[in-house]
């Protein structure tokens, strides 16, 4: 018996060309935008100056300096101060969002009344779509020292107002609810999705055995997304060392009485870059972030790949 021909490249190419024509918009933007701007790390280790020639020329003829703007960057008294907020924010963050996206989804899928289940979908997903400097704005009418709406209660109540914007104290706290409250609808749709095209079988069986509605949430609902959650998750870790600048320079209205918790590794290299304008030091906190978040990714995916092999990214 003959064995049958593999195809050859073109032939492939020629037999998936609709498919690839659909894709190639897709590869020329990750081209030009991802893979392209990565050879401008190189910038972290010049001390760049700007020539009115262009970026190129200004490479050429910036001196070579090594490790040095990685070394002004971790003799910074700043240094563990950012790397530690922005680590325990992130942490803290996908604790959360993964644990009330899962909880909405589940709730969205119990409902029976389609229509109410897209308006709550939608309702969700608004907070998504709005700009952190819009935000920031209905967070400072809460919090304003003087109008503020819970300095106003706070009053009501016969209980001293809080000068928001000076006291560190509960930021944490304001940052969590803001970034769940923004992200929760977007990050639910993957989870119903998931939920949803779980086989009616399994519940059915469950229903069979006697289980209550917890008891088949916990053995058929959550076990059946956990290759999603385990994704997700990986790809999640990778962006650990990358924190929502929008959040964190616009919602503290640039308060520098709250700098010990509201700085982080964007927000330093912005002002880094604003202040100094030295280039080359804050391509060098980009590529740290860059570098260290791809480590986390591949470290994540290594342990879960051990540990079930069929939830593993690749």
């Amino acid at each position: 018996m003959k064995k049958k021909k593999k195809a050859g490249f073109w032939q492939n190419v020629w037999r998936y060309k609709a498919l690839l024509l659909m894709a190639l918009p897709g590869f020329i933007w990750f081209i030009f935008f991802f893979y392209i701007p990565v050879f401008a790390n190189i910038v972290a280790f010049k001390d760049f100056r700007i020539s009115p020639n262009g970026f190129i020329d200004s490479l050429r003829h910036s001196d070579w300096v090594g490790f040095e703007n990685f070394k002004f960057l971790f003799s910074s008294s700043d240094a563990w101060l950012i790397t530690r907020n922005t680590i325990l924010y992130n942490i803290v963050f996908l604790a959360f969002n993964l644990f009330f996206a899962i909880a909405f989804a589940i709730i969205m899928s119990e409902l029976r009344n389609k229509k109410m289940v897209k308006v709550y979908h939608t309702m969700s997903l608004l907070p998504y779509f709005l700009s952190w400097v819009v935000i920031s704005y209905f967070v400072y009418a809460f919090l304003s020292p003087d109008k503020g709406i819970i300095n106003q209660w706070l009053s009501g109540a016969g209980k001293t107002p809080i000068n928001w914007y000076t006291d560190p104290t509960w930021w944490p706290l304001i940052f969590v609810i803001m970034n769940v409250w923004k992200s929760l609808g977007y990050n639910s749709i993957i989870y119903y999705a998931s939920v949803m095209g779980i086989d009616p079988t399994y519940y059915e069986a469950a229903m069979v055995d006697g289980a209550s509605k917890w008891q088949q949430i916990k053995h058929v609902t959550i076990p059946q997304i956990v290759p999603m959650m385990s994704v997700l998750l990986i790809l999640n870790i990778g962006g650990i060392f990358r924190a929502d600048f929008g959040m964190f320079y616009n919602l503290p209205q640039q308060s520098g009485a709250l700098y010990n918790v509201t700085s982080v590794l964007d927000t330093y290299i912005y002002n880094g870059l604003i202040a100094t304008g030295d280039i080359g030091m804050t391509a060098a906190a980009a590529l740290y972030q860059s570098a260290v978040g791809a480590i986390l990714l591949l470290l994540t995916n290594l342990v879960v790949r051990r540990l079930e092999p069929d939830s593993a990214l690749f």
